[in-house]
């Protein structure tokens, strides 16, 4: 979603843990899935009603995944809390999509916030997602802002049994999420980086009040995403650290891996807000280089024009000059101003100064 201002007012006076959906406007339908895997086979469950949801993650024998897509439907949300034994505070975080990436330990199972974000280039600007996972024994839930294809991928491997995933935890489809998303990043970050290469070779040829504007967009989409990759970057610190026992210790150099990509992601971000900074310097300095050639211009004609108006100034007056009696005298009085228009000239291109 692009990024809006988003009404807190309706939450005043709420009491905490208040389920109430804050985000875009508009009206997305709902949707809830199952699906169950052991090491040996992968399968949808059925769901008839929100109330089946505890039963079959205690029936399947495996690692459940609940996905819910949509959050404007917050009876839902509330249904699968009181499902999964869920705190209230935790049901409040997942429906606020301004919520900033953390991790919270409540015991019996660890919630984590993060933003799934990717670059617009027709609108240059960054889009974001408010994902939420919860992570418990033997299954994890996943809360997406809209309905989106970001966790195909997984589903394909899950189906495929390629590689590791369908023989390790829950843990490590948290990982596995949560890598998706940071691997997002770097697509951000390289489409990001070109649109810093458009607005900079836009400011080295022509600059403008255009160009001025696209450093201002630029610079809060800049800050934007620094809003949410540095707090991703505590949140997958806060799991690498965790001594929870639904982290297995073999899962948590994976985590690190997620680590060091964020590290590399903000060192990146960092270069471009340190070039952004550069941008308007560049831009101020072409300014002041444009209005000093202009001025260089009008310096020039004036120096060329001071002595031929002080000329004109004595030949002007109004009494008897004895050479403007010769037939020579007036064209002979043009020739030599034009010769010390022509020797200035050259004086000024003999010095480089046009």
């Amino acid at each position: 979603m692009t990024r809006q201002s988003k009404k807190y007012s309706q939450k005043a006076g709420m009491l905490p843990g208040s389920v109430v959906f804050i985000g875009e406007g508009k009206t997305e339908p709902a949707s809830l899935s199952l699906s169950s895997y052991t090491p040996d086979a992968y399968q949808p469950l059925p769901l008839k009603t929100l109330a089946d949801c505890s039963t079959q993650v205690k029936q399947s024998g495996g690692i459940v995944w609940v996905k819910v897509s949509g959050l404007q439907d917050t009876a839902m949300v509330e249904e699968l809390g009181k499902c999964f034994n869920l705190h209230p505070l935790t049901l409040e975080d997942v429906v606020n999509t301004e919520q900033r990436p953390k991790l919270e330990d409540y015991g019996n199972y660890l919630f984590a916030v993060i933003k799934a974000l990717h670059w617009d280039s027709e609108l240059k600007k960054t889009r974001s997602e408010h994902i939420s996972l919860i992570l418990g024994k033997n299954f994890l839930i996943s809360f997406q802002e809209h309905q989106s294809d970001i966790f195909n991928p997984i589903h394909q491997r899950l189906q495929s049994d390629n590689g590791r995933i369908r023989k390790l935890g829950a843990d490590y489809l948290l990982y596995s999420i949560l890598d998706i998303i940071v691997d997002g990043y770097f697509s951000l970050i390289e489409g990001f980086g070109d649109y810093l290469d458009e607005i900079e070779e836009q400011l080295l040829s022509s600059p403008s009040s255009q160009t001025l504007k696209q450093i201002s967009e630029a610079k809060k989409e800049m800050l934007f995403i620094r809003k949410s990759i540095w707090p991703a970057r505590e949140t997958v610190a806060a799991i690498e650290r965790s001594e929870t026992p639904l982290i297995d210790k073999s899962s948590h150099i994976y985590f690190r891996d997620i680590y060091d990509h964020l590290i590399q992601q903000i060192d990146t971000g960092e270069t471009y807000r340190d070039m952004l900074s550069n941008m308007i310097d560049i831009y101020l300095s072409s300014l002041s280089n444009r209005m000093s050639e202009v001025m260089k211009v009008l310096t020039i004609f004036a120096s060329i024009f001071i002595p031929l108006t002080f000329i004109v100034g004595i030949y002007g007056m109004n009494f008897d000059i004895p050479e403007l009696r010769f037939s020579w005298g007036y064209p002979g009085i043009l020739l030599f101003m034009l010769a010390i228009a022509l020797i200035l000239v050259l004086f000024f291109k003999r010095k480089k100064w046009l």
